[in-house]
């Protein structure tokens, strides 16, 4: 520890560690720990002593009156894709681990991050806007720990290239000094002969090392239809600008390129570099980058569309190219292979998404797809120099690189063998690899994981972890949510339309379905459930299910969940105890799918929640079928309506089964009474081992009689050969459910037609 007396010469520190960063071509970090206004100060003496212009100088703080550039830390998404000499991330103020991750991204190489920080011994047990964030009712800021904050400055305390400042008592906790891992510059880019090569040379002249050059030469595969790429890539690679090169080369033969990502931001430096790369060209005719929608000389063009619209939109075009294809799930990424070319381009480790998640969930549909797949990666980094120690530092602390055991250590698991264990924050903290392999599993758990998951992992007092473990290793994991247990003034507020954080179910109860009381009962929601890909489909992820239930059957009232309905989702859930309570009637922007949420009762109390709601679903689904989940996909339906709990009843008066039976056996119409054989229909679906139906009479079921679609378009769908067999195929699928469900008076009716 070196002295500083009362006057720390930080303006010193930063000179020596920029003159070291600009040596290497890589980046150091400089942390400023103490009194806020002294952090301050100290920041302007070290962009003094980095001899930074003030225009290559960011401060991201909630703090004004910079003559720098000043973003607020809830704005550090605005620095993706941008590159700063020096960034200042005050973290007295509006910290957030998904903030840090963004604001050191966006140093360049030979540039310095500057972390301002209460003093290293107070900070974990400080308390702000994020813990307040972690406090869901009924906890208060009070239960929140400090966990994550306590391992962050453990880090800063011992990782290479990081300088420490503790300016409240005046002294260099630690210089950084750092001149291990200095590599070479990445080679120069290589650029293809003539006759090799599709794109421009120009488009080659612009990549900036070997790898980018090679990766832009497999994405001349795009030209041709039947082909999909894969880009994958840790941050900072380039990725995105190869991309970008892409769609611009294609651009400028005429081609109509695609591009979607999870937001238009992300996809912004793929219009940059097309946008340029054409201009340069001699071929921009027209739009920017700036409006997402780009045109050249020769007819072509480079537009975004939402995830959501871009497997449709791409089936017209000649190319579609998706940027962190990572952070979209596998329904949205199946949909994009309608496009006659396709390119995905995802981010390995970085909080936009899990590359290793897009590998196990996605790759394998790729590969059986009727596609000529080309598999590129991008090592070497753009922006700085390997052996970045920000870079590694930024990995470490927010677990960027966490992966789940390798395949060997778990492939004889099974349910038999694994050991059921809560893994408590203190448990996680203390066993880093355990830590890591726990994370890593939950990333693949979900399309998008970010940094703050792991804070709320560490910190929030409603969370808690259950694992499967081989050998010691984890295979199967769940992530569980505490919800409900809530007050009656917080429950009066949800009903008047307040929302409440971390309570999800019990939201969706009280203020959208009207019932005050269902916050009531104490729950446990699955967030997230994970087994390792290696075992999957072994049964683990049932039996970490049926551990969990065990354990809370005497805590709880309730387990629930909520998730993105597909007909495998809703069937795993349903074979596991949980019965469908609620379908959304909007679809998840990110995902394009209808959320369902169900629940496995463990209490009385539970039980009559469960109950009035699943009663209330089947007295409303009927409709909101016909309306708002007109366009719900008919094997979602049916998958949602089979894991209801409850049974409907048909309650036919005898006319209507006289029109039914009719319809089924005789002359008569489905249009004389289509409400009765709409109760008839979610008699069958909800109980459909009581009369068999094939699958595509049930959806004929679904898609006419429920969501009430026109008879061309249900024909169509359905692979009828015209609108009058689709229409006797339909009284087909009610005579087994007259014989099972009609009255005796029906089957009176029903022998006069036989």
């Amino acid at each position: 520890m070196t002295e500083l007396g009362d006057d720390p010469d930080v303006e010193a520190l930063a000179a020596a560690r920029r003159e070291e960063a600009l040596a290497t071509n890589q980046r150091r970090l400089l942390v400023l720990a103490g009194d806020h206004d002294a952090g301050i100060d100290a920041a302007f003496d070290a962009v003094r002593g980095a001899d930074v212009p003030d225009d290559e100088v960011t401060f991201v703080t909630a703090r004004e009156g910079f003559r720098f550039h000043r973003v607020e830390p809830k704005r550090a998404s605005s620095l993706l894709g941008t590159t700063r000499t020096l960034v200042v991330f005050d973290a007295h103020e509006e910290f957030s681990a998904n903030a840090l991750g963004r604001v050191a991204g966006a140093v360049d190489g030979g540039g310095l991050l500057v972390l301002l920080t209460p003093s290293l011994d107070d900070w974990p047990t400080r308390r702000d806007s994020f813990d307040e964030r972690l406090a869901v009712p009924p906890f208060t800021v009070d239960d929140v720990t400090g966990r994550f904050r306590g391992r962050l400055v453990s880090t800063l305390r011992d990782h290479p290239g990081v300088a420490l400042v503790d300016l409240d008592s005046g002294t260099v906790e630690r210089d950084g000094a750092y001149r291990q891992g200095i590599s070479f510059d990445a080679a120069p880019p290589r650029i293809p002969r003539e006759k090799n090569r599709r794109f421009p040379r120009r488009a080659y002249e612009d990549c900036l090392t070997a790898d980018q050059s090679d990766v832009l030469a497999s994405l001349e595969a795009l030209a041709e239809p039947g082909t999909a790429v894969v880009v994958e890539a840790d941050r900072g690679r380039g990725k995105s600008s190869a991309a970008g090169l892409a769609a611009g080369s294609l651009a400028a033969e005429g081609a109509d390129v695609v591009v979607t990502a999870p937001g238009k931001r992300n996809a912004a430096e793929v219009f940059a570099r097309a946008e340029r790369l054409l201009s340069e060209l001699g071929a921009l005719r027209g739009g920017g980058a700036d409006d997402f929608d780009i045109l050249s000389e020769s007819g072509g063009r480079v537009r975004y569309v939402p995830p959501t619209e871009a497997g449709a939109a791409a089936a017209d075009a000649d190319a579609l190219v998706v940027d962190e294809a990572a952070a979209l799930p596998v329904r949205l990424l199946e949909s994009f292979l309608a496009a006659p070319a396709v390119a995905f381009c995802t981010t390995v480790r970085g909080y936009e998404g899990a590359g290793r998640g897009f590998a196990v969930r996605f790759r394998d549909r790729l590969d059986d797809a009727d596609r000529e797949v080309t598999d590129a990666r991008l090592d070497d980094p753009i922006r700085y120099a390997a052996g970045d120690p920000v870079e590694s530092w930024t990995f470490r602390a927010l677990l960027l690189d966490a992966r789940p055991p390798v395949d060997q250590l778990v492939a004889d698991a099974t349910p038999e063998s694994a050991s059921y264990r809560a893994l408590s924050p203190d448990d996680l903290l203390a066993d880093e690899h355990l830590l890591r392999e726990a994370f890593g599993l939950l990333v693949l758990a979900h399309y998008r994981t970010e940094p703050d998951d792991l804070a709320r992992l560490l910190d929030a007092p409603n969370l808690t972890l259950r694992a499967l473990t081989h050998e010691g290793r984890v295979v199967s994991v769940a992530l569980l949510a505490r919800e409900g247990g809530l007050g009656p003034d917080t429950r009066r507020h949800m009903y008047d339309g307040g929302r409440i954080r971390g309570n999800m179910l019990p939201d969706v109860f009280t203020s959208q379905l009207r019932d005050e009381d269902a916050g009531v009962p104490v729950g446990y929601r699955v967030m997230r459930i994970a087994t390792h890909h290696a075992v999957r489909s072994s049964g683990l992820g049932s039996r970490l299910l049926s551990a969990i239930r065990d354990e809370f059957a005497g805590d709880a009232d309730y387990l629930g969940v909520g998730f993105g309905a597909t007909p495998e989702l809703l069937s795993f859930w349903r074979d596991n105890g949980y019965g469908t309570v609620h379908l959304s009637t909007t679809r998840n922007d990110t995902s394009g799918e209808y959320s369902a949420l169900m629940m496995r009762p463990l209490s009385p109390a539970g039980r009559d929640l469960r109950n009035r709601h699943a009663a209330w679903f089947l007295g409303r689904v009927g409709d909101v079928l016909g309306d708002a989940l007109s366009d719900l996909d008919a094997d979602v339906a049916r998958a949602a309506l089979a894991a209801v709990d409850r049974t409907s009843s048909p309650d036919l008066s005898e006319y209507e089964w006289r029109v039914v039976v009719s319809a089924s056996y005789g002359p008569g119409l489905y249009t004389t009474a289509p409400g009765a054989f709409r109760r008839l229909s979610l008699a069958h679906l909800t109980n459909p081992e009581r009369a068999s139906l094939t699958p595509r009479e049930e959806r004929l079921l679904v898609r006419k009689v429920l969501q009430t679609r026109p008879w061309d378009a249900v024909a169509d769908e359905l692979d009828f050969h015209s609108t009058a067999g689709a229409m006797r195929a339909l009284g087909d699928a009610y005579e087994p459910l007259v014989d099972e469900y009609g009255t005796d008076a029906a089957h009176e009716e029903r022998e006069r037609f036989r």
